[in-house]
């Protein structure tokens, strides 16, 4: 279980405990399982939840382990590092926030602000993996 990611988990798929292959705002569908795009299909039949045999499989298999292990389908998994990484960057990241209002309340010069500004960015490292847009 070290190696689980995080990935959105959409409310019709929390309900039924299978994975909905969404769409972008260009109406494109995704793989419920990595969220690749879906090759276009005709208007016959069900539309396509996998672009794959894989995905299927490996969709399947954690449907069965949650199943198995009694958790619902909403939950999310992942390792005690990731955990540690993701709470350590929040305090980084609050950290950053508060300099940057300690500094506005010091009247600060351009270069100041502009330095603060800049580690508060950085300190955000890259919070965005949280949103997994395919698996590798």
């Amino acid at each position: 279980m070290a190696d689980q990611q995080v990935r959105q988990v959409t409310a019709e798929e929390a309900t039924t405990g299978l994975p909905t292959p969404r769409s972008d705002g260009a109406g494109e569908r995704r793989c419920g399982w990595c969220r690749r795009v879906l090759p276009q299909t005709g208007s016959v039949g069900r539309p396509r939840q996998y672009c794959g045999q894989a995905c299927r499989q490996r969709a399947y298999e954690q449907r069965s382990a949650t199943a198995k292990a009694g958790l619902s389908g909403d939950v999310v998994l992942v390792s005690r590092a990731e955990l540690d990484g993701l709470q350590d960057r929040l305090y980084q990241l609050r950290c950053a926030l508060e300099d940057v209002e300690t500094l506005l309340s010091e009247r600060p010069t351009k270069a100041e602000l502009e330095r603060s500004l800049a580690d508060l960015v950085r300190s955000t490292g890259r919070l965005d993996r949280l949103w997994v847009a395919e698996r590798r």
